[in-house]
């Protein structure tokens, strides 16, 4: 097993994609930590299926949009295990409006989620990551950050500073043999493309050079290969698991 005994934290593990990734990390042996903010009981329903297939699973609530919720949250891991070993910062949420009727409210709640939030998580795990001299992070970002998409500047926004705060940090702590990655996910099925019309959801595959739209798997197996041995020599990457849609 890749990830036997490893103790690792899940952000938004109630979600399609996010209890993908909490579940693979459970196969491959890891101790997960699935960590939830308003759908407790989904992340509870992951965490009890990795337990149920022979895993070490458990829930908990934070809120990634406050840092002292989060200092509390990543305390309690590392006072429980004594470590942490992989951090997969998966929370994200969509506010989509056109840039001009985009309300201050639209725009605070997807900056404070999706950059805010990673940057807490980061800056409290890296805390003990750095005493321990060892550590994998890796950040779920977007080709929304890349490329850029009408009607979610807040989005692609915060996901493009996902990818420069995952480069900063990459270099502060590589000293300590902690590598900071990221993965930009094209039009996957699960989550938020789930809500997506059927006629938005063919034009997107139409632009993905192979053809058709990725699975949660696809960037599970992405995360567990950057959290892995196999990548410990690779730092501050951004990965697109997008079928060639951002190259």
């Amino acid at each position: 097993m890749r990830m036997k005994d490893k103790v690792t934290i899940v952000t938004g593990a109630s979600g399609g994609l996010g209890s993908e990734i909490a579940k693979a990390f459970g196969r491959e042996g890891a101790h997960v930590i699935a960590f939830a903010g308003r759908c407790l009981e989904t992340a509870e329903k992951v965490a009890k299926e990795i337990a149920e297939h022979g895993g070490s699973a458990l829930a908990k609530s934070v809120d990634v949009s406050s840092p002292v919720s989060v200092e509390g949250a990543v305390g309690e891991i590392y006072e429980k295990f004594g470590r942490i070993d992989i951090l997969i910062n998966n929370a994200g949420v969509r506010r989509d409006n056109f840039l001009i009727r985009m309300t201050d409210e639209e725009w605070e709640e997807v900056v404070n989620v999706n950059l805010s939030g990673v940057f807490y998580f980061m800056r409290s795990v890296g805390k003990r990551m750095f005493r321990q001299r060892s550590g994998r992070m890796v950040n779920i970002s977007s080709v929304a950050g890349i490329l850029g998409n009408p009607g979610q500047c807040n989005y692609s926004a915060s996901k493009a500073g996902v990818i420069g705060l995952t480069k900063a940090a990459a270099r502060e702590l590589a000293m300590r043999q902690v590598t900071v990655n990221a993965i930009a996910p094209g039009f996957i099925e699960a989550g938020m493309t789930s809500e997506l019309s059927r006629e938005i959801r063919e034009k997107l595959i139409q632009g993905v050079p192979l053809g058709r739209a990725g699975c949660a798997n696809d960037v599970a197996e992405a995360c567990l290969f950057l959290a892995s041995d196999a990548a410990c020599y690779i730092t501050g990457q951004v990965l697109c698991v997008d079928g060639g849609f951002a190259m």
